[in-house]
């Protein structure tokens, strides 16, 4: 099989137009010697062997016919495999050659059954299931539901088929893949023959196989034992060139000059467009636009892609043989055959010089290690001269215009199709004349760092990707557009709730906008006890990290991106006027990194910095030698890349009073109102999203009204949780288990679920319930039974017997001893209820010292060292705990209290502020246990 397949190019050389099967006449006898019965081997018939146990083929090249033989036997040993495999289907398109089927038989208890012997019939349809890749093949299918079938048996088919394309001048070729190791096959063979005079080319391009041909009275046979041996690994990012494929192929092309003068016929273009027909016209009216050959070849390009729609039309022999001009213009549709041969007769009609040029979309960088046959290409472009320079022309491409003329396709060697003949080319690379993507950001972050930030984008995309977002849009409705859109987006600048989204199309330029406004998670993050804002886009673009550890891989280039270049530019307007923000890294770059061009700039001017980087690349390969220090060169890039840093006093979502700035606040503020507004069933992230900011700018009664409605529309196990946990901040515990029981009902099985609703009853008094409702989880037993005990105990621990929540404890500890989450749960219960505190220090010491995670920690032995009178150990660790977790409400209450202890009223009076506004029910829970500010 031949597939031309390349910019969704797809072409199909398949094999028959008659068939025949036992009981009546054959349509050819094969050759005597040939095709032979190949012996099943003793595990096919009653043992336990499983799947295919027989894979015979052989091929003969004879003339400008490639005959084929195949002997199959497949063990139906489970009822799925029955069932799966019961029904044969043979496919065939009616134009190359002959089906003949010589035995279909079940094989059962050492016994042959001819499956075909009661009369049994194949079916022959015509199923067009490519039509959704805009694939019209014309290829039938015989179809047989073998009757009679039972579990155990063994299913042999032997068929023959013969393909013969009068396209290819009397030459004949053929590519077949061999079964490798490890493939759980019982026997398995290949037997390639050809005439002895014919001069026949062959190659196995795995590169492991050691075959010799030998003569057999007038024919040359190669065989080949299957599974052939593993295929030797190669890195994904080397060079398609070292590709090791288990394929053996054969041509009787003499040379890659014979192929492109073979072709060559195919794609002339005298008298293809008639005078004064409407494809003449339109000739005529790019001739009358410009006298600038180059803008004509542009607009030829561009008629082309816009105006005819891809269509692969592989029957009558269209697998090779383009449609004509005419036919391609009238029926408006065309595969890259017809696309190429149309292009040509414009271009030629303009007196510009062109040509049609075999290319492979997918491994052309293979082709130079191949045979020469036209099997080694699957598309088809032009090859035009324009003012002494080449340009290489995609028809099957989409949205090309002038300024992306000289643009280069990743086909790397192809093939001229000339009269003369001609041999490989390969095409030099270079980046995109435009941005594929150009976004532009512009951020408010003037109000707080940990804010969401508020952007206005602006997003031009060119190219082949516009005309397939234009394409996709038009066929969908405006919600669903959006959706589009916004899932686009996500790729480039992450989740966000919008509240305006625009996309404009410029079918000029051939390319669309996409504008809009919306809120995105901060870019700010805490690091080293300071916030920083990353603003490149290096760690996201460039990647290099090539595995060359393996003797066998150590001369291997690496191969670095296709053409691509994107632009990006970000504007973020700072708290306060930038007072106090620094840019660390390099502001400005002009380097070649890892197969990428990259430049930048960094500036920051009135409390706005702005960020400019384009990347570029254009295929090119980093020699072995080079790797080491082109990977130095990519860490050191990334290393240094700009970020900002905010002063320590930086200010936060927990100090917004007195903010320089604050329509970063209302902005987001709008934007979540007006996107929860219009949430529905099918998208309630935007009210998940406005009800976290709420809580995280302290308005829960703003975040339990985003909450209501998610859970009016689209009840869930985390949305009832979510406001039980809001409700409970508030004080509201009946609200809160309430929700807690709603949770539960909906899913009976949820920790979470349970675990809430336990805390909830034992708070309201009646601990002995919740205890109770935890025993039956205990008394599940599962993996999930720890959890439970640890649960029980963290609710005893806090509203019932401390002594008896110890002593859980203690026994889970020593099941699981270093576990920091026990160790430090026993602390804290000792030293919220101030009992054993002679233990409790270190139960918070071992915990810290198992622990990557220790602001929680810190928090609990902060608590210890308070009880016992050492209030300056207690700020100590207090200050740890919040340099890590800033806004944790816990520890600002208990900072609270012991600065107000030392005597440092007016710092304490705002710890005791964001404790209450970040977390309301933390001054509640300690009067519980004697503590208060």
């Amino acid at each position: 099989m031949n597939i031309w397949r390349g910019a969704a190019c797809v072409a199909v050389v398949l094999v028959p137009a008659q068939i025949a099967w036992a009981g009546e006449q054959p349509l050819y006898e094969p050759a005597p010697g040939w095709v032979t019965v190949a012996k099943l081997p003793d595990t096919a018939a009653g043992s336990a062997v499983a799947g295919p146990v027989l894979y015979d083929v052989q091929q003969r090249v004879d003339g400008a016919t490639v005959w084929n033989y195949v002997d199959t036997a497949l063990k139906l040993d489970t009822p799925e495999a029955l069932s799966q495999s019961s029904n044969l289907t043979l496919a065939w398109a009616p134009d190359k050659g002959d089906l003949i089927i010589h035995q279909v038989a079940i094989i059962r208890n050492g016994e042959e059954i001819d499956a075909l012997a009661g009369g049994q019939k194949f079916t022959v349809l015509r199923r067009e299931q490519a039509l959704e890749q805009r694939e019209l093949t014309g290829i039938l299918s015989a179809t047989l539901a073998v009757e009679g079938l039972r579990v155990g048996d063994v299913l042999r088919v032997r068929m023959s088929t013969t393909v013969k394309d009068a396209a290819l001048g009397g030459r004949a070729q053929l590519a077949l893949p061999l079964i490798a190791e490890p493939a759980p096959i019982k026997a398995a063979s290949y037997k390639l023959s050809w005439r002895t005079g014919d001069a026949t080319q062959w190659k196995v391009l795995s590169g492991n196989v050691d075959a010799k041909p030998k003569r057999a009275g007038e024919f040359s046979e190669l065989p080949i034992v299957m599974p052939i041996a593993k295929l030797t690994e190669i890195p994904q990012d080397a060079p398609g060139r070292f590709q090791r494929l288990p394929l053996i192929e054969a041509s009787t092309f003499a040379s890659w000059a014979d192929v492109s003068k073979i072709m060559a016929p195919l794609y002339a273009t005298d008298g293809t467009i008639a005078a004064g027909s409407a494809l003449a016209g339109e000739v005529a009216t790019i001739k009358a636009a410009t006298d600038d050959p180059l803008k004509r070849t542009a607009m030829a390009l561009q008629l082309v892609q816009d105006k005819v729609r891809y269509l692969a039309v592989g029957m009558d022999g269209g697998n090779y043989v383009p449609q004509t001009p005419a036919k391609t213009w009238d029926v408006r549709y065309g595969d890259c055959k017809a696309k190429t041969l149309l292009l040509l007769a414009i271009l030629h009609a303009m007196d510009i010089e062109a040509e049609a040029v075999l290319a492979h979309a997918d491994m052309g960088e293979l082709v130079e290690r191949r045979i020469p046959s036209a099997l080694a290409f699957n598309h088809v472009i032009v090859g035009a001269k324009v003012g002494g320079e080449t340009l290489w022309l995609d028809g099957t491409g989409l949205g090309a215009r002038l300024a992306d003329i000289r643009d280069t396709p990743p086909f790397g060697h192809v093939l001229p199709v000339r009269t003369g003949g001609a041999e490989l080319v390969k095409i030099a690379l270079r980046a995109p004349a435009r941005p594929i993507v150009d976004l532009t950001l512009d951020a408010d972050e003037s109000t707080s760092v940990d804010l969401p930030s508020v952007i206005d984008l602006t997003m031009v995309v060119r190219g082949q990707l516009a005309s397939l977002m234009t394409l996709a849009s038009s066929q969908l409705g405006a919600k669903e557009q959006r959706e589009l859109t916004e899932k686009f987006l996500q790729h480039y600048v992450g989740e966000a709730q919008y509240d305006a989204l625009t996309t404009t199309t410029d079918a000029e330029a051939g390319s669309i906008t996409i504008k809009g406004k919306g809120v995105f998670t901060t870019g700010w993050r805490r690091d080293d006890q300071r916030m920083e804002r990353w603003m490149s886009r290096s760690s996201s673009m460039i990647g290099f990290e090539p595995d060359r550890a393996r003797a066998s891989w150590a001369d291997i280039p690496v191969a670095t991106a296709a053409p691509d270049l994107a632009h990006y530019r970000m504007r973020i307007r700072l708290p306060d006027g930038g007072r106090g923000y620094t840019i660390e890294g390099d502001p400005a770059v002009d380097a070649q990194v890892a197969g990428y061009d990259v430049k930048r700039t960094a500036s920051m001017e009135g409390g706005v910095v702005t960020v400019d980087e384009w990347f570029a690349t254009a295929g090119r390969e980093i020699p072995a030698a080079q790797i080491a220090a082109e990977r130095d060169r990519a860490v050191t890039l990334l290393a240094r890349a700009p970020r900002m840093v905010a002063p320590a006093d930086a200010r936060r979502r927990w100090n917004l009073k007195g903010a320089g700035s604050v329509s970063q606040l209302k902005a987001a503020s709008a934007i979540f109102a007006k996107a929860a507004a219009e949430a529905d069933e099918e998208n309630v992230t935007a009210l998940t999203s406005s009800a976290s900011f709420h809580q995280g700018i302290g308005d829960y009664k703003g975040a339990i009204a985003a909450l209501t409605k998610q859970i009016a529309l689209l009840p869930s196990v985390e949305a009832y949780l979510a406001r039980s946990a809001v409700r409970k901040e508030l004080g509201d515990i009946a609200g809160a288990l309430a929700d807690a029981e709603e949770a539960r009902k909906l899913d009976p099985a949820s920790q979470g679920a349970v675990f809430s609703v336990a805390m909830l009853i034992a708070e309201r008094g009646d601990v002995a319930k919740a205890s109770a409702m935890l025993d039956e989880r205990i008394a599940l037993g599962g993996k999930t039974r720890d959890d439970y005990r640890m649960a029980k105990a963290t609710v005893v621990g806090e509203f019932g017997d401390a002594a008896a929540a110890i002593s859980e404890l203690d026994a889970l500890i020593a099941a699981k001893p270093g576990v920091p989450t026990l160790l430090n749960a026993r602390c804290w219960i000792k030293a919220t209820r101030n009992v054993q505190m002679d233990t409790a220090l270190k139960d918070c010491t071992s915990a810290m010292e198992l622990s990557d995670s220790t602001a929680q920690i810190l928090d609990s032995r902060a608590l210890v060292w308070m009880r016992l009178g050492r209030d300056e150990d207690a700020l100590r660790d207090l200050d740890a705990a919040l340099s890590q977790v800033p806004g944790m409400g816990s520890s600002r209450f208990l900072r609270a209290i012991v600065k107000k202890r030392m005597g440092q009223t007016e710092d304490a009076a705002v710890d005791l502020a964001v404790a209450r506004q970040m977390s309301p029910s933390t001054e509640r829970d300690y009067a519980r246990f004697g503590l208060k500010p």
